[in-house]
């Protein structure tokens, strides 16, 4: 078996370390193909067009390349890729508060399979619609609190770890999300 073969089995965690140590761009590259649909889809949910969402992925990947040290394995590098998206794609959003962020991904009716808690119901019984609107008029920050929970199905535990907030604070912020979004559908959106 060749060398770059070799390379393919190596886990993500694995690949980001040697990466970190030698900074060999092939070897991004083969992060990058792992990553890069993964990544766009992030992206296209904050994006206006499927233009700026490959634009904001290359951003995404560019940032990636420089910083890729600061990945301290505390969680699966999918994980952390995910927040280290989200959190550039808010930025984006903050910098240039005159678009509006719609969200392009999946419909939200797929993702019912996720439901683990009973107060959740609400929130995904409302019409897509209804919540493709509220998600644009609620916070940067609530939206990407809500699609790491339930677009990407991380667990109140994973989002300590990737958000640097106690469990309490992550549940008090979901809660709180959540609320918007429904009152959102409820009041403004009928």
């Amino acid at each position: 078996m060749n060398f770059k073969a070799t390379l393919q089995f190596l886990t993500d965690e694995e690949l980001v370390a040697e990466i970190s140590k030698t900074k060999n761009t092939a070897l991004f590259g083969l992060l990058y193909d792992r990553f890069c649909d993964v990544v766009y889809n992030k992206c296209y949910g904050f994006a206006s067009s499927s233009d700026e969402a490959k634009d904001l992925t290359q951003d995404v990947f560019l940032k990636l390349f420089m910083k890729i040290d600061s990945f301290r394995g505390q969680s699966k590098f999918s994980t952390w890729l995910y927040a280290f998206t989200y959190n550039h794609c808010v930025n984006y959003v903050s910098r240039d508060k005159a678009k509006k962020m719609s969200m392009k991904s999946v419909p939200a009716e797929q993702y019912g399979h996720l439901m683990v808690e009973a107060d959740d119901y609400s929130l995904f019984q409302l019409q897509v619609s209804k919540l493709k609107k509220a998600l644009e008029l609620i916070s940067a920050e609530d939206k990407m609190l809500l699609l790491l929970k339930y677009q990407d199905d991380l667990s109140v535990k994973e989002l300590t770890q990737v958000l640097g907030i106690g469990e309490s604070a992550v549940k008090m912020r979901l809660k709180r999300a959540k609320a918007r979004v429904i009152d959102l559908c409820n009041e403004k959106l009928d």
